[in-house]
């Protein structure tokens, strides 16, 4: 796009390869790794002395903070994403939950306020059904979520949520929602200029470990499927005037029935599926939309080419998902046609032990899901990572599965398929 760049930066990532490859690194020092990444005003100070007009969040740390997105307004500065106001709105999950049901989006039976009462929030959930979810107003990550399974153990439940979100969040609301069980996970890739909004399709992310993703893949729905639905979050976008890229994410039930679960406000880390199968570059359209220019492809032009599957190389023993730092004595990824690596590593490189274990991505583009299947596992059989454990002998395992070859998954593949995390034993 011809804009030159400039990459904040910590102890530990001063040899990443974002910084390397910036036409500027800027070093923010902190005893904690996280402070380099998380002080607003060092980075504020960090745009106003280098002369940067415009603070791109990636996909992490105040990706998603209001304040961070005010403070930047408050200098002129802009933010790449969506306003302080949508920022605001959808992190708190329980305004979400009424405004996407304002706007026509299925939710799951729950709460519209926050429960306080132990005695009056238990007859809700007896009215609800058991088992169900306590999960926190704010915050995200499975941090402050607990399936309750007998309403003997509601009590407990409510009170321990209620503590993890006060300590992780500063904010102790909770709410009650259905728990949809051996559900599909399904998001929709959304694109708002604060006026207009359009869908990009589907991605099907059900394969996680701790509530955390490890494959994703599209497109996962048919035609209709997708018409009706993303139609739906369109209007949910348009309806809080959403400016930026956005990720409207589902739960499909048993009965094919679909219920909201949120709206993460910034690009995905598995955005890269739906650039590959629509040739679209997300993150430019959201630079361009940040600088006040209006969506650059209307509805009408978005085209699905092929399938694509995304495989998150977590630096991780594939099989008791511990996480491996440490040195990268040689790394060699995989290339040719149809495949993509986004990584910041490197030979020589030291994987931290303070951040997120994910080192790379791999996608895989073909023109069929059996095709994509057969160049991913390849693609993986060629990557050389020696010095840190990764995950990927797990992803190697899925991708031979028979369930997974015939799409019988859902959000409980990995417990209910334990051989995968025994290395087959």
């Amino acid at each position: 796009m011809g804009v030159s760049s400039v990459v904040i930066h910590g102890r530990e990532d001063r040899l990443s390869l974002p910084v390397r490859l910036a036409d500027e690194g800027y070093f923010i020092p902190r005893d904690d790794p996280l402070a380099s990444y998380l002080d607003i005003e060092a980075i504020v100070s960090a745009a106003k002395e280098t002369g940067a007009d415009a603070v791109h969040p990636g996909y992490g740390f105040l990706s998603e903070n209001p304040s961070f997105a005010q403070r930047l307004a408050e200098e002129g500065i802009t933010f790449i994403g969506p306003s302080p106001d949508s920022l605001r709105l959808l992190g708190d999950k329980i305004a979400a939950r009424k405004a996407m049901s304002n706007a026509g989006i299925p939710v799951a039976r729950g709460t519209d306020e926050p429960i306080t009462s132990p005695g009056e929030a238990l007859e809700i959930a007896n009215s609800i059904g058991f088992p169900l979810m306590i999960k926190a107003a704010s915050g995200g990550g499975g941090i402050g979520m607990q399936v309750v399974h007998d309403k003997d153990d509601f009590d407990s439940a409510l009170r321990m949520c209620q503590s993890r979100a006060l300590s992780a969040f500063g904010d102790d609301r909770v709410f009650i929602e259905e728990f949809i069980d051996r559900a599909e996970h399904i998001e929709f890739q959304v694109v708002g200029d604060g006026k207009r909004a359009v869908h990009i399709g589907e991605r099907f992310c059900s394969i996680q470990r701790r509530h955390q993703k490890i494959i994703e893949e599209g497109p996962w729905l048919s035609e209709e499927e997708r018409e009706a639905l993303g139609s739906r979050v369109v209007a949910g976008a348009e309806a809080i005037g959403y400016s930026g890229l956005a990720t409207f994410e589902f739960l499909r039930n048993a009965n094919g029935e679909f219920y909201f679960m949120e709206v993460n406000p910034r690009v995905q880390v598995e955005h890269t599926v739906t650039e590959m199968i629509t040739g679209l570059d997300l993150v430019s359209i959201g630079i361009q939309i940040a600088a006040g220019e209006p969506i650059p492809i209307s509805q009408s032009e978005i085209r699905w080419s092929g399938h694509a599957i995304q495989a998150r190389i977590n630096a991780e023993n594939p099989m008791t998902l511990e996480p491996s730092p440490g040195k990268i004595w040689e790394c060699h990824w995989p290339g040719g046609p149809g495949i993509r690596v986004d990584s910041h590593a490197h030979s020589g490189y030291d994987m931290p032990g303070s951040f997120d274990s994910l080192l790379a991505k791999i996608i895989a583009w073909a023109g069929t899901r059996e095709e994509a299947i057969e160049k991913l596992d390849s693609a993986l059989d060629e990557t050389i990572l020696l010095g840190v454990d990764t995950l990927i002998p797990l992803h190697r395992a899925i991708l031979e599965e028979q369930d997974f070859r015939e799409r019988r998954i859902t959000t409980d593949y990995l417990t209910s398929h334990p051989t995968l995390l025994s290395g087959g034993n």
